[in-house]
């Protein structure tokens, strides 16, 4: 037997969560998840992500608004009651059932024959690379195998829609890197719509088709990895997704949807994306920022008051009249002197205008 994909849709349709009438988790939220694909509630702690979460799970109830799974309207429905299954942080594991038992505990309480319950927990163990494990205990596992045995208990269910509530924060880095690949590739290979919730942008990047970036209980920005990394509509956004540096700008023109930038002295086209003429921000990434020796006279000029090797790159700390600067290269110049005056530019992709 095999593991079945069971992909629904999940919409939400301006939902609220109040908590004792008063502070509000989430406020007038609307999105969609397409069947099959995997999104992430991507934000900081206490924004709102795992509330969102545990109202598809049916673990919280909304306050207002419609929450809709498959085009059937379970608002108001128990968690037993909605073809769903969650991965917790914690992993969740009975201490005192062994690995099969973990597995089967929830096709058992469902009313399937053994045959079955027996076929699916060994199929599910074999998805996660845990073939031959059911008799262990948790105990004798690493944290990455719980965290296996938990995605397996969840799949054998063959729910509409899989749930991840920080599934690798307990992992250490390299762990982590290999599990959200593990994770991505059963995904993909079933079909599943997974519903991903984390705090960390690295992650969400690696494993999405589409993040829903959320801050102090809304929305902030919606689209693909891609969209929102190389497209901010906000600061927040920009900082949160990968690192940026929010400098001040003036716009002078705006001509066909391209605008004439002036950063301290220097002049840009970028995509105008909304923004009129007059005082403005953009978003450049660290990268994204060459340093040359002042003698170039090129860009805009600043003072270089830190370099750091970090192995993979180098790191430089710049004071200029934009404001503070923090850029990344992949070469140290050894032509750049700590403390020294040094030109400022950007690489053909740049900065964006935000347009909030």
């Amino acid at each position: 037997m095999k593991i079945k994909g069971n992909a629904a849709s999940v919409e939400f349709e301006h939902v609220t969560k109040v908590y004792g009438g008063m502070v509000k988790a989430v406020d007038d939220v609307s999105f969609a998840v397409a069947a099959g694909t995997l999104v992430t509630l991507l934000g900081p702690s206490g924004c709102g992500k795992t509330t969102t979460l545990r109202m598809i799970a049916g673990l919280e109830m909304a306050t207002a608004g419609r929450i809709v799974i498959g085009g059937r309207d379970v608002t108001k429905l128990p968690a037993t009651d909605r073809d769903v299954s969650m991965v917790f942080q914690s992993y969740a594991l009975f201490p005192h059932m062994s690995v099969q038992e973990n597995v089967s505990y929830g096709l058992k309480l469902s009313g399937h024959s053994k045959d079955e319950v027996r076929e699916r927990t060994e199929a599910g163990l074999a998805l996660v690379g845990l073939k031959g494990y059911g008799s262990r205990s948790p105990s004798e596992l690493s944290g990455g195998q719980q965290q296996r045995v938990a995605v397996a208990r969840a799949l054998v269910l063959e729910p509409e829609v899989l749930l991840f509530d920080e599934p690798l924060s307990n992992l250490d880095a390299k762990l982590r890197r290999q599990v959200r690949e593990e994770i991505r590739e059963i995904q993909t290979s079933l079909g599943l719509t997974v519903v991903y919730v984390t705090h960390d942008q690295e992650e969400a990047l690696a494993v999405s088709d589409r993040i829903i970036v959320m801050n102090n209980a809304v929305i902030a920005q919606m689209g693909t990895p891609r969209q929102l990394y190389e497209a901010p509509d906000t600061a927040f956004v920009a900082d949160f997704i990968g690192e940026a540096n929010i400098l001040p700008c003036v716009v002078e023109d705006v001509t066909d949807g391209r605008a004439q930038v002036r950063i301290d002295g220097m002049t840009v086209t970028l995509a105008a994306r909304g923004v009129g003429k007059g005082p403005a921000r953009l978003a450049v990434r660290p990268n994204r920022i060459l340093l040359a020796p002042a003698a170039a006279k090129s860009g805009f000029t600043g003072t270089l008051r830190k370099a750091t090797y970090v192995g993979s790159h180098w790191e430089y700390s710049v004071e200029s009249a934009a404001g503070n600067i923090f850029a990344k290269a992949l070469d140290g110049d050894d032509r750049l002197t700590v403390g020294g005056p040094v030109a400022i530019g950007f690489t053909a992709e740049g900065p964006v205008l935000l347009p909030q």
